[in-house]
């Protein structure tokens, strides 16, 4: 039997705003219309938006909202919410679970060290009763089967896909722009860019920061670093922005920079691959195996000096800055597509269904 041609039905399970414009809110969005494509009857059920670290009504109406699902439909869960589900609550669920981790809650910076031991102890239960676990690399789904316990038996990797660009990236201009693309939160690491770019005001360039406040405090402390710094004319905070006008900041960007401290995958990275852009990032998890190391400058997290040092060396070489571009141009032949993305999860969702009548 086959579950899409018998139009297998299939509830995703999301927390927050499922319009918002970050990786893990578009990987959900483009899985969840390939899905449809392909012929899945997939309906989506908002969460709440506390999670990871829900409220206790939102806690209390995301467990009665999944208990609710019938035993014959898939019940696919993202990780933001799925990690840190009360794990007798999830344990009430009838319908089979699939879940979705873009990376360990655990993991995320900034987390208290008590909050993430909740976590990881959560996390690690509740793993345990899915059916499958969708991951979008490598990194994580080898750290699920080492710190988490999840047979890899039981792991699909759906590789994020990549769009290719609509225009050609531009000549570059007379001043440098570098381009990085992120949400307003720690891990992203946009203070150690900051800092590092106050070292670099000797040269000639420019500055774009996309991505919206996540973390609203993060956000106002990004704000007084950048005034602190002096760079309101130098650094522009541009929010987050509509896919057309992000496609214009790639096309005209000359680097791309993102000094993260963690990341699961990171689909910027395959986007800044697939505008030809030099890369100058950190060695922070799955950034290693995502930023192709033919185009890519990777230092230690959390070290402002290393980040200035390759943003120099690219900024006042350009044969460096041509190798790498040129580096980037080939990498990006080989960049994951959507559709191998989507026909993967669906495997892993017939997985789940299995045994199951439809």
């Amino acid at each position: 039997m086959n579950p899409q041609a018998e139009g297998a039905r299939v509830m995703f399970a999301i927390p927050g705003d499922l319009a918002a414009r970050t990786g893990g809110y578009i990987y959900d969005q483009r899985l969840g219309r390939g899905l449809l494509a392909a012929g899945w009857r997939l309906e989506t059920l908002n969460l709440g938006k506390s999670f990871p670290n829900p409220a206790p009504d939102d806690m209390a109406a995301a467990l009665a909202a999944l208990a609710a699902v019938p035993d014959d439909t898939v019940l696919l869960v993202d990780g933001l919410a799925f990690g840190a589900l009360d794990t007798a609550g999830l344990a009430t669920v009838k319908a089979p679970l699939c879940a979705l981790v873009h990376h360990p809650l655990a993991l995320e910076s900034g987390v208290a060290a008590e909050r993430a031991v909740v976590l990881r102890r959560l996390e690690t239960a509740n793993l345990a009763m899915a059916r499958q676990v969708i991951v979008t690399s490598p990194h994580t789904a080898a750290t699920l089967v080492r710190d988490f316990g999840v047979p890899e038996a039981r792991i699909t990797i759906a590789l994020p896909g990549t769009d290719l660009p609509p225009k050609p990236r531009q000549s570059p201009g007379s001043i440098p722009n570098i381009l990085s693309v992120g949400s307003l939160t720690q891990r992203k690491g946009h203070d150690v860019l900051l800092a590092a770019l106050a070292s670099l005001t000797d040269l000639a360039w420019t500055a774009t920061i996309v991505g919206g406040p996540h973390d609203p405090s993060v956000a106002a402390r990004l704000k007084a670093q950048w005034a602190a710094l002096g760079l309101e004319q130098r650094v522009q905070f541009a929010g987050e922005l509509e896919r057309d006008e992000l496609d214009a900041c790639y096309a005209r960007a000359s680097i791309f920079a993102l000094a993260t401290r963690y990341e699961g995958y990171g689909m910027v990275f395959a986007e800044a691959t697939a505008n030809g852009l030099p890369i100058v990032s950190c060695a922070a998890g799955a950034v290693p195996e995502t930023a192709p190391k033919e185009s890519s400058i990777l230092v230690p997290p959390d070290d402002p000096a290393a980040f200035a040092r390759a943003l120099r060396s690219v900024l006042t070489d350009p044969a460096l800055e041509a190798r790498l571009s040129d580096g980037a141009k080939r990498a990006a032949a080989a960049l994951p597509t959507w559709d191998e993305a989507i026909r993967l999860a669906g495997l892993a969702l017939e997985k789940t269904l299995k045994g199951y009548a439809i």
